[in-house]
This record gives C-alpha cells, sequence and structure tokens, in this order.
C-alpha cells in the first residue's frame, strides 16, 4: 500500500461518519452525509450493520400515526400492494413490532476506554485545569511521548513506536489484503462515530484549536490501531451474518413513505382550500424579512394579524458568506451556511459620536471578564477551593432557588437589550484576510451584489418606508445544546449580526444609486432599512433602531407596539397560557433547570418555495421552511438555482438531523439531558465517558421518554415555478438530482404557466400529476 493509497483508504472509509459540530456552534447536519449518493432504503440497511442505529421510526410510533389518521389508510394499502406485501396494515405492524434489532457487540470495549482517555485529554479546550503536556506537537507525537506513562497499555520505551502516525498504519496494515485494509479502517473509525466525527470537523474546519494542537484521522487510527495490536485487540472485525439483516426495512420502508405522502396529500389540499386573502393596494407600513426558519411561520402570521404589513422569507445569513468578530470575547465565529466558505469578515466599531458609549461598555465587558475569571480560579485552585465553596454556598444557594421558584421574575429583556453594543456600534465588513481595518473594505460591486440578490431572491421591488432584516437567536439558561437553536443558516450563530450588516448595506447612498442604473433597483429616499432580531424563545422582536433618523420615529413607535401584540398572541398559540404567555416564555428562557426552553425546528417537515401569498391565510404550524420567490422576476432561473442549491440543501440537512434523532436518539441523538456531562467544552458524553453525542438531546424531539414529539419525515420541497426551468436546473447539478433520486428529499412542482397544477419528482426525471385539482391564487 502506497501512503496515496492509505489516504485515499482514509478518505473513503471516514465517509461513514458525519462531522460533529461543537456545542458552541452545534450545526444541525445529516449524520449519514456519507451515504447520500446511495438509496435512503440502502443507506438504511448499511449504516444498521456498521453502527448499529435504527433508520426508521419504531413501530409503536407508525401505530399512533396511522390510528390518528396522518397515515392515510388508502394511500397506505396502495403503497403495500406496489410493493408487493400482503399483510394487512394490523399485520405488518404486528410484525415490525415483534422485530428485535439484535445490538451490534462491541468486542472492542477496553480498547475504546483505552483510547477515549487520550481523545478527552488531547481535544480538552479549556475545561480541563491541568492541560496536556506536549499538545502543540500533535495528538500522535503528545501520546507517542507520554504513553510510557499509561500503566494500563504498558509501554517500557518509546521506541517501540514508529515515529510517525504513518509507518504505523503501514506497518500493522502491511499484512492484510486491499479489501480487509479497507474494512479495517473503517470500521476502526465507525466504532467512535462521535469522536471521529470531531476530529473530522476540526481538520475540515481548521479551527484555532486545530491550528494550536492539531489532530488528523490517521493521527487516530495509528493510535488506536497501535494500542490494539499492542493488547492483541481485534483488528479485522468479523463479517456480519447476512441472514441477521433487519427484515422489518421493507415494510418499515412502505410505512414511512405512506406517512410523507399523507403529509404532501394534507399540504397540497391546504393550498388548494386556503381561505381567500383580501388585497390591499396601498404600500405597506412596513416589510419584515425572517429567516426562512420554521419558528418563523409563527411570528410572521401574528405580525401580519396586526397591520398592514408584509413578510419575507429569506436563508437567515442574510446573503452574506461572512465571519463574525464580537466585542465580549474577540473569538471569531462563523456567521454562514458551513456548505460556504466565507468571503468576509464582519467587526464592531464605534458609530459616530458614540465613542463614550463604546468604551464605556468596554470597561464593563473587562469588568465582567476579571469577575468570571477571579470566580473560577478561587473555586478550582485547590488551596483555596474548600474555603470558596464553604464560604459561598448560602449565596449561590439562594441565586439557584431564586432560579428555580421565580426565573421568569429575574429575567428583563429591557435591561438585557440596552446593555447590548449595538447602540453605540455599527459593523464593518471587510475581506476575510483583512479583519482588523475600521473601513469597509470591500468594492461597491461586492456590496451591490450582496443586496441584489436579496432582492433577487425574494422577488422584492417595492419597498415601504421601515424594512427590517429580522435575525434570530434564541435565549435559554443552563443549555449545553443553546447553539442548536441558534439560526442554522448562520452555521448556529444568531442571525442579528448579519440582519445589521445587510441593513446597513442596503442603507448606502452609492450601493442605491448603482441599483438603480445598473439593476433597475429603484429604492425611494425615504426608505430606511433596520436590523433586528427575533428571540424564538419568548417571540421578542428587538430592533436595532440607533440609526434611524428622526423622520421615521412615530412610524416606528406604531411598529414596535404592534410587534409587543405580536409577540404576546404569537406566545399565546405556542404555549397556551393566555394573557400570562409572555411571562411563561420568560420563565423558560432563564430557568436553569429547563430542559426544553423551546422545541427549536421540531415537526419540520416541508420546504415552500414561493410567493407569500401562497400560505398568507394558511396556518402551517410551524411545519415548514418558508422561503419568498417570485418567478416572473426570475427570467434566467438564476435565483431559484441558488435557492436550491442553497437553503434547500441546508434544510435537507436540518430535517434528517432532526429525523435521526428522532428515529434512535441514542445512536444518532444526543441522549437524555439528565445523565450529560460536558466535556472539553465542545462536546457531551452520557454518564463518566463513551462516545461523543452527535445529535439532538431526547428532549428537543420527544415529549416524554417514550412519547415523539417530532414527526419523523423527510422533506417534502415545494416550488412554484415553471416545471422546465426546475428540470434546466436538475439537469445541471447532479448533486440535486441525486438527492431526489435516492429520496432523501421529495419535489413537488406548482407550474405557475400550467394552471398551478401540482406534479411530484419521481427517479430520473418522471413526472406524476397530484390527484389534487389546479390550485389558483
Amino acid at each position: 500500500m502506497t501512503k496515496e493509497q492509505l489516504q485515499n483508504t482514509i478518505e473513503t472509509a471516514s465517509k461513514v461518519v458525519g462531522k460533529t459540530w461543537p456545542l458552541y456552534s452545534f450545526v444541525t447536519s445529516n449524520p449519514l452525509s456519507g451515504y447520500e449518493k446511495a438509496h435512503f432504503k440502502k443507506a438504511a440497511g448499511d449504516a444498521e450493520h456498521l453502527l448499529g442505529g435504527k433508520s426508521f421510526p419504531k413501530a409503536s410510533v407508525f401505530r399512533e400515526a396511522w390510528e390518528q389518521g396522518e397515515i392515510n389508510n388508502e394511500e397506505l394499502i396502495a403503497l403495500l400492494s406496489e410493493h408487493h406485501i400482503k399483510q394487512s396494515p394490523e399485520e405488518c405492524l404486528t410484525e415490525m413490532a415483534s422485530h428485535k434489532s439484535e445490538p451490534i457487540k462491541n468486542t472492542n470495549g477496553d480498547l475504546d476506554r483505552m483510547v477515549l482517555k487520550w481523545l478527552m485529554a488531547f481535544l480538552d479546550e479549556g475545561l480541563a485545569e491541568w492541560e496536556l503536556p506536549n499538545k502543540s506537537e500533535g495528538f500522535f507525537d503528545a501520546w507517542r511521548h507520554l504513553i510510557p506513562y499509561d500503566n494500563q497499555v504498558r509501554v517500557r520505551s518509546i521506541s517501540e513506536i514508529p515515529k510517525t502516525s504513518e509507518e504505523v498504519l503501514f506497518q500493522i496494515l502491511e499484512k492484510y489484503s486491499e479489501e480487509e485494509c479497507f474494512t479495517i479502517v473503517q470500521s476502526h473509525l465507525a466504532a467512535l462515530p462521535g469522536w471521529t466525527g470531531y476530529i473530522k470537523y476540526r481538520a475540515e474546519e481548521n479551527s484555532i484549536w486545530q491550528q494550536n494542537c492539531k489532530i488528523t484521522l490517521e493521527d487516530y487510527l495509528a493510535v488506536r490501531l497501535w494500542i490494539a495490536n499492542h493488547i492483541d485487540a481485534n483488528i479485522l472485525p468479523t463479517k456480519p451474518n447476512p441472514e441477521n439483516r433487519n427484515s422489518s426495512i421493507d415494510l418499515s420502508y412502505v410505512w414511512l413513505k405512506a406517512w410523507e405522502k399523507s403529509w404532501q396529500n394534507k399540504l397540497e389540499t391546504g393550498l388548494k382550500n386556503k381561505p381567500k386573502e383580501k388585497k390591499v393596494n396601498a404600500l405597506p407600513e412596513a416589510q419584515l424579512v425572517f429567516c426562512i426558519d420554521t419558528r418563523s411561520e409563527l411570528i410572521r402570521r401574528n405580525v401580519e394579524s396586526k397591520g398592514h404589513y408584509e413578510t419575507f422569507g429569506y436563508a437567515g445569513f442574510f446573503g452574506i458568506a461572512m465571519d463574525y468578530k464580537p466585542l465580549d470575547n474577540e473569538i471569531i465565529r462563523k456567521s454562514c451556511p458551513p456548505i460556504l466558505n466565507s468571503a468576509y469578515s464582519v467587526s464592531e466599531f464605534a458609530q459616530a459620536d458614540k465613542g463614550h458609549e463604546l468604551t464605556v461598555y468596554k470597561k464593563r465587558l473587562e469588568t465582567q471578564k476579571f469577575t468570571d475569571y477571579f470566580l473560577k480560579r478561587m473555586k478550582n485552585m485547590l488551596p483555596s477551593a474548600f474555603g470558596y465553596v464553604e464560604g459561598s454556598g448560602v449565596f449561590y444557594g439562594i441565586s439557584l432557588l431564586a432560579r428555580t421558584l421565580i426565573p421568569g421574575q429575574l429575567y428583563h429583556p429591557d435591561k438585557d437589550n440596552k446593555l447590548s453594543h449595538e447602540g453605540s456600534c455599527e459593523p464593518k465588513i471587510n475581506p476575510i484576510e483583512n479583519k482588523d481595518t475600521s473601513d469597509d473594505g470591500i468594492p461597491i460591486e461586492e456590496k451591490v451584489a450582496i443586496v441584489k440578490s436579496a432582492f433577487a431572491l425574494m422577488g422584492w421591488r417595492q419597498f415601504s418606508p421601515l424594512v427590517l432584516f429580522v435575525g434570530h437567536g434564541s435565549h435559554s439558561a443552563n443549555n449545553p445544546f443553546g447553539s442548536s437553536l441558534d439560526c442554522g443558516a448562520c452555521a448556529a450563530s444568531p442571525g442579528r449580526h448579519n440582519a445589521r450588516m445587510l441593513a446597513k448595506l442596503a442603507n448606502l447612498p452609492e450601493v442605491r444609486t448603482l441599483l438603480k442604473e445598473e439593476e433597475g433597483i429603484t429604492i425611494p429616499k425615504e426608505t430606511v432599512f433596520i436590523g433586528a432580531e427575533h428571540n424564538t424563545t419568548t417571540d421578542e422582536i428587538v430592533v436595532f433602531d440607533s440609526e434611524v433618523p428622526n423622520s421615521h420615529e412615530e412610524k416606528l413607535d406604531r411598529l414596535k407596539i404592534d410587534l409587543q401584540r405580536a409577540q404576546q398572541t404569537a406566545t399565546e398559540e405556542r404555549l397556551g397560557s393566555g394573557l400570562s404567555s409572555v411571562k411563561a416564555a420568560h420563565k423558560k428562557t432563564n430557568d436553569w433547570s429547563e430542559t426544553r426552553p423551546e422545541w427549536g425546528l421540531a415537526k419540520n417537515a416541508g420546504f415552500i418555495v414561493g410567493p407569500r401569498s401562497l400560505t398568507k391565510t394558511m396556518n402551517l404550524n410551524g411545519n415548514c421552511f418558508l422561503h419568498s420567490y417570485n418567478w416572473e422576476l426570475d427570467t434566467t432561473g438564476g435565483a431559484l438555482e441558488g435557492i436550491m442549491q442553497g437553503p434547500m440543501v441546508v434544510t435537507q440537512w436540518i430535517n434528517n438531523h432532526y429525523y435521526f434523532s428522532s428515529v434512535d436518539n441514542e445512536t444518532y441523538g444526543g441522549g437524555s439531558k439528565i445523565t450529560h456531562n460536558i466535556t472539553g467544552k465542545f462536546g457531551v458524553v452520557q454518564g463518566n465517558g463513551g462516545d461523543l453525542k452527535i445529535g439532538l438531546p431526547l428532549q428537543s424531539v420527544n415529549e416524554t421518554d417514550e412519547k415523539a414529539y417530532h414527526q419523523p419525515l423527510r422533506l417534502s420541497v415545494l416550488i412554484q415555478a415553471p416545471k422546465q426551468r426546475i428540470q434546466e436546473i436538475l439537469n445541471k447539478n447532479e448533486n440535486l438530482k441525486s438527492l431526489l433520486d435516492n429520496e432523501w428529499i421529495y419535489l413537488l412542482v406548482m407550474d405557475p404557466t400550467d394552471k398551478n397544477v401540482i406534479v411530484r419528482y419521481q427517479k430520473g426525471m418522471n413526472w406524476v400529476a397530484s390527484t389534487q385539482e389546479a390550485i389558483l391564487n
């Protein structure tokens, strides 16, 4: 085996595990992304053999959906017949329930434990008080120099170990065939998929920790296989018995399709029978652009009901592929979809005449940092630990008691908003290589392109005096998975920074001039763009209005009052607490013992691409991502192609993340929060060790330990656009066509050039007409 062959083997084998994102940037993604070139059903079977996880809902989940009418009986029987299954639905459920998957027997438990302690020590990102020596030399070298002190492994001298990871792998794998080498690498990478996935994340993202303390899959395999060889553990796994294949996969696959088709039928029926919208010709009082996030569907409906307001849906990074450098810790964070490379860096600088306010803010930050550091040192240093804990216990006890009994009363959103830096700062954008310059150092053409792209993708041409770009973020206490509730399009960061940046660019006179001259987009002089943030836990919308001219104050005041009214009705609908719903939301966001501050994107099932008129009079119950699009303005199809290549792929990631976390929370999810322990600041394990958890906690997808909340359905995408245009896009983008052909995603097309009749995509660019009649706007 050559060096190149070794690298290819590792790269190919590693596709069986997805990336594990850290807690502070917990991006939802498909844990079986490496299988997406295979059909969903085959991928499910392969993953079950290798990882041991179930890929379909339990029989009890199917039964509940069937009995409640969520699975249409006629659709189910038709699909059973189509797949030559003769059992009745009841017999199918009985057979699925009787099947007990044999868990994959771990014959290398001792090896896992030995490797885990080295991974936990090396990958630690500041949680441990004492750092592993030699981390800067890289994982393999650090381990090699310290392994003689490991009493479990018992190495007499490092001379027993080759000097490089490559030499170790060649030495161990030389006696195996090429096929066996691949099996060995694949099985050992899949043994601890959570940790392997985090190594993949570190290597691919090249984070600051990776730059300073390098670890690669090659290093990990070398350490693991050397220890395995040294302790006589199994290196080549035994072949799985084909007779043990889960025979219920075929049944589960049909039931899942019946459930998904039933959901699609209900969506089409809802579109057909929706109430007619009252046409108002006057320009809206204000326009608000929300993220396509499913939680925006609720707040958009409630905002629209409070006045003559128009809302749009747009990916929450607002078209700016950027990294963001905050003032509080100056740790640069990605703030755009993970599938994009960041082109820009955004930093904060004082607004004109507000340098003093920024100085005061920074001093307050420094004081808080010192206080936090001092308290941490007092708690952790051996000489002071006992006295400090004993002496401060009463004060911490009172604090915990208050946050347990009256958390809502201790939550002060107004105070938090006033203490933020947005009132004295403005964002500055620069090329990624020039991170710290105070000027907006990107060419005017790029500024225009960013703003133009937003209007083009949303099909937007008329502008109100007030236009809000509303990012979103989630606020909660004592929640390691808090970032999973932030904006997925911003790599699990809040969207407020992108919203403020786009508003600033759209307000620039030179940008507006070029938009009019070169693109024919006229923005009225009286139109002001404003950044804002939707707190998805409390449904409050905070408006960053420090730069709004006095001429718009009255209009803005009226809008703020209506946004407060929208918060009230939205929280009532979501929490069912009547007039006290806002207080109930405040309690959830500030309660340190709350396992579920909000449901996040649970129950996501659909992605609708089209004008707001399609869905404005419908209550979609937070099941759908909504992206604004006007096919008539997109003459080249470029905007739709961008939506399908970007937001559609990202929503599929989100959907798969929730799906797999639901069907097998132990393997693909995060397990119960009750027994979580944080390791290294970047992940959680169950109890005192084991594999790194890769998905959402049980409480994010289940109402109780046994009762599901999220409906595990694959994503159904509905696009209003000419079918011919979509076919051309699919023919140009094999990756999208592959997702459809392999049933990782469904596509329904509402063709406005053919009376809005809906057709459904089938493998090989075939289209099946819907049973519904034409849908008229």
